[in-house]
C-alpha cells in the first residue's frame, strides 16, 4: 500500500504550479539573493546583444545621422559644430578629406547627445560605423536596466521588474533606435533616469512628510525638507535630456509638478491643516530649486564647447557669452515654432497610438545576397506590434483604475500614477503642435512607459493570491502566453530592424498596414 502524498502547507495549497516555483525559488534565500543579481544582469545582456551585434552595418550614414554624426565629429574637432561642405556623407565612411569649414553652422538641437555620440567616433575616428552608434547602443542598453529598475521601485516584484525589462530589450522601436546615432536614444534614457531619482526621492522623502501631527512642532504647514539629494539628482538627469533634445523640459515640468503633488497628498495623509498651501508655497519653493537649478547648470555645462570658443553660430553676436547663447536661443525658438515643412515620413502625434506611419530609417540591399535574385535591406522604426498595441491597452485600463479611484475617493499608488505621468510629458505635448513636424519615431521616449503599463497590467491579469484558483491559473497561462507570442514577433521582425538582406516577399509579409511601406 502507497503511503499518503504529504499535505503542501496551507499557503501552498492555492498557489499555482508557476506560483509554487516562483515562492521555491524566489522565497529562498541563496536562489532570492542570486536572481536579483542575475535578472537585472541577463536583461541588460539580452538587451546588449541585441542592439550591439552588427551595429556598423550600414557603413553609411543613415536618415538623420547626416546630422548628428558629423555635427558630434565637429564637436570633437573644433568645440562647436561648424559648417560641412558637399560631398560630407560619401567621405565619411572613408574618413579621409572630410570638408569641414570652422565657420559654425546653426543647429536647432543642443550638443549633449552629440557630445555622447562624440565619445563613440573618438574611439576609432570618424571612418568607423561602429564608433557612430558605440555609445547610443550602450546608452540604450542602459535604457533597459533602467526600466528594470524603475518596475522593481514600483512594484516590488522581481517578476515584473523583468518582465517590463525584457519586453523592452525585444522591442523593436527601442532597438532601432539604439542603433543608429540619433538623439532620441539618449533623450529617452536621461527621462527615464530622472523618473528613477524621483522614485528614490519619493521613498525617502513621503515617510518624513507622511509623519503624524502630533509628532511635528508644526502641524499646521509640517516640515519643509532641504536635503533631497536623490531629488538634486533628477534634477542633473532631467537637465541633461534637455541638452538632448527640448523636449526634455516637457518631462522636467511635469516630474516638478508630481513632486509638488505628491507631496501635498503626503501632508494631507499626515493630518497637516494647511496641506495644499504647504506644499505649492512652502515645499514647492524649495523643491523648485532643488530641481530646476540642478537641471540649468547641467544644461548650459552641456554647451561648455561652444561657450569657451568662438567660431560657434551666433558666438560673436554679444560681447556677454551668456547673452549671446540667449540670442542664439531666440533663433532655435523661432525654428521650433516655425517648422511645418513636409516630410514623406511625417505622422502627427494623434496617428501615433494607431502605429499608421512608422519610419523607414534606411533603405538598402544588394542583389543575390538573399539567396533570391530581389533582396531589399531595410530597418524600420515600426515596434514590436504586440508590446505597442498591449502597451496602450494597458495604459488606457491604467488611466480608468485612476479615474474610478478618483470617483471613489479610493488611494491610486504610484503603480498606477507614474506610467501616466511618464505617457503624458511624453506624448501629450506633441498633440498641442498638430501643424509641427513630427515623426513616429519620437515614440521611443514614450515607449518604457508603454511596457511599464503593459507589465504592471498584465501582473492585474494574472491575478493575485486572494483570486480564486482557476482565475490565477486562466490568467497566468493568457500572460504566459501573451510573452511567447511578443518573443515570436521581435524575432519575425528582427531582420527589418537591422537591416538584414531578404527576399522582397519576406519583407513585404512585414508590411501589416499601408503606411508601412
Amino acid at each position: 500500500m502507497t503511503a499518503p502524498l504529504p499535505l503542501l502547507p496551507a499557503h501552498q495549497e492555492r498557489l499555482t504550479r508557476y506560483g509554487r516555483v516562483r515562492d521555491r525559488i524566489v522565497l529562498d534565500p541563496d536562489w532570492g539573493r542570486m536572481l536579483r543579481w542575475f535578472a537585472p544582469l541577463a536583461v541588460t545582456m539580452l538587451a546588449l546583444v541585441l542592439r550591439v551585434t552588427g551595429v556598423g552595418h550600414p557603413h553609411s550614414l543613415a536618415f538623420d545621422e547626416t546630422y548628428y554624426v558629423k555635427d558630434a565629429w565637429s564637436l570633437w574637432t573644433l568645440g562647436y559644430e561648424g559648417t560641412w561642405g558637399d560631398g560630407a556623407n560619401e567621405a565619411f565612411p572613408t574618413g579621409t578629406d572630410l570638408p569641414l569649414d570652422p565657420s559654425g553652422s546653426f543647429v536647432v538641437h543642443p550638443p549633449l547627445g552629440k557630445w555622447i555620440i562624440a565619445l563613440g567616433m573618438a574611439i576609432g575616428g570618424p571612418g568607423v560605423s561602429e564608433g557612430w552608434r558605440l555609445t547610443t547602443a550602450l546608452i540604450g542598453t542602459g535604457t533597459v536596466l533602467l526600466i528594470y529598475l524603475v518596475a522593481r521601485e514600483l512594484s516590488g516584484s522581481l517578476v515584473v521588474a523583468t518582465v517590463a525589462g525584457s519586453l523592452l530589450a525585444i522591442d523593436g522601436l527601442s532597438i532601432v533606435m539604439s542603433r543608429i546615432a540619433l538623439l532620441d536614444g539618449s533623450l529617452t534614457f536621461f527621462i527615464l533616469l530622472g523618473f528613477l531619482f524621483v522614485l528614490l526621492d519619493r521613498r525617502r522623502a513621503i515617510p518624513i512628510l507622511g509623519r503624524r501631527v502630533p509628532d511635528e512642532p508644526d502641524p499646521f504647514w509640517g516640515p519643509v525638507l532641504w536635503r533631497r539629494p536623490w531629488l538634486i539628482a533628477a534634477g542633473v538627469a532631467l537637465g541633461a535630456a534637455s541638452a538632448v533634445k527640448w523636449s526634455g523640459l516637457y518631462a522636467l515640468a511635469g516630474l516638478g509638478l508630481y513632486v509638488v503633488v505628491t507631496d501635498a497628498l503626503a501632508r494631507r495623509r499626515a493630518g497637516v491643516v494647511f496641506w495644499p498651501t504647504a506644499a505649492a508655497f512652502r515645499q514647492g519653493p524649495v523643491s523648485f530649486v532643488l530641481l530646476v537649478l540642478p537641471a540649468l547648470v547641467t544644461y548650459l555645462v552641456s554647451w561648455t564647447g561652444w561657450l569657451v570658443t568662438a567660431g560657434g553660430y551666433d558666438r560673436q553676436s554679444d560681447p556677454n557669452p551668456l547673452v549671446a547663447l540667449w540670442n542664439y536661443h531666440q533663433s532655435i525658438l523661432g525654428f521650433h515654432v516655425g517648422l511645418s515643412t513636409g516630410h514623406q515620413y511625417e505622422s502627427p502625434a494623434w496617428q501615433w497610438p494607431l502605429l499608421l506611419r512608422p519610419t523607414a530609417v534606411w533603405v538598402g540591399g544588394e542583389p543575390g545576397a538573399c539567396g533570391v535574385d530581389h533582396c531589399i535591406a531595410v530597418i524600420s522604426s515600426i515596434p514590436n506590434p504586440l508590446i505597442w498595441f498591449g502597451g496602450v491597452a494597458a495604459s488606457v485600463y491604467l488611466v480608468y483604475r485612476f479615474v474610478r479611484g478618483l470617483i471613489e475617493r479610493a488611494p491610486v499608488g504610484p503603480a498606477f500614477t507614474v506610467p501616466l505621468v511618464g505617457l503624458a510629458v511624453t506624448y501629450v505635448p506633441w498633440l498641442l503642435i498638430p501643424e509641427r513636424t513630427i515623426f513616429q519615431f519620437y515614440t521611443v521616449a514614450m515607449m518604457p512607459f508603454l511596457v511599464l503599463a503593459l507589465a504592471l497590467t498584465l501582473r492585474v491579469f494574472a491575478g493575485g493570491r486572494d483570486e480564486p484558483l482557476y482565475r490565477r491559473r486562466s490568467g497566468e497561462n493568457t500572460v504566459l502566453i501573451f510573452l511567447a507570442f511578443a518573443v515570436l514577433v521581435s524575432a519575425f521582425f528582427y531582420p527589418v530592424w537591422t537591416g538584414m538582406n531578404v527576399p522582397y516577399q519576406f519583407w513585404l509579409v512585414h508590411n501589416w498596414m499601408p503606411g508601412w511601406i
